[in-house]
């Protein structure tokens, strides 16, 4: 049996309760989600990339089909080195098809023989306002960033 396996790319900095909602809709449709923490060369990152991790681990660890990862590099490579045949992505509005749509297009055109498949999950309609720059920009101003992000992101005050 061919495992589906589907590998959800982010720098999840820090994970939302909308990258929740898409890991947790998206359980049915594959054999295992590998939650892949990447390093984005256009952001600085607020916290560490072992905080991060240690956040979505604690946030899945009830959850067997779920895997979290690190990596480097582009996706499709990564894809390719874990044997996934699927990469999973939420989608929140319009600016996020059209930056998404083309990255589909750039690995279709870098890996032209690829069975790898982009999957659409249209975010929830009560979470497509989150994203993980939001929640940051509330934090580096003190509002109550709880209300977006699952229960085990905490951040401590002396973060500041």
């Amino acid at each position: 049996m061919n495992n589906r396996i589907a590998i959800f790319p982010g720098t999840f900095d820090p994970i939302t309760i909308g990258h929740y909602d898409i890991i947790i809709r998206s359980l049915n449709l594959f054999d295992k989600i590998i939650i892949a923490i990447g390093n984005n060369s256009e952001k600085n990152n607020m916290f560490s990339i072992k905080k991060r991790k240690e956040w979505i681990k604690k946030t899945f660890f009830q959850f067997p089909k779920i895997e979290i990862e690190l990596f480097k590099g582009l996706t499709i490579f990564f894809c390719k080195k874990k044997k996934a045949q699927f990469i999973l992505r939420g989608i929140r509005n319009q600016l996020d098809f059209e930056f998404e749509k083309n990255i589909y297009y750039a690995n279709k055109k870098l890996y032209k023989n690829s069975c790898i498949e982009t999957i659409f999950i249209f975010s929830s309609y009560d979470k497509s306002y989150i994203s993980s720059c939001m929640v940051r920009d509330i934090i580096k101003n003190g509002g109550n960033y709880t209300i977006f992000v699952p229960k085990y992101v905490r951040i401590n005050k002396k973060f500041f």
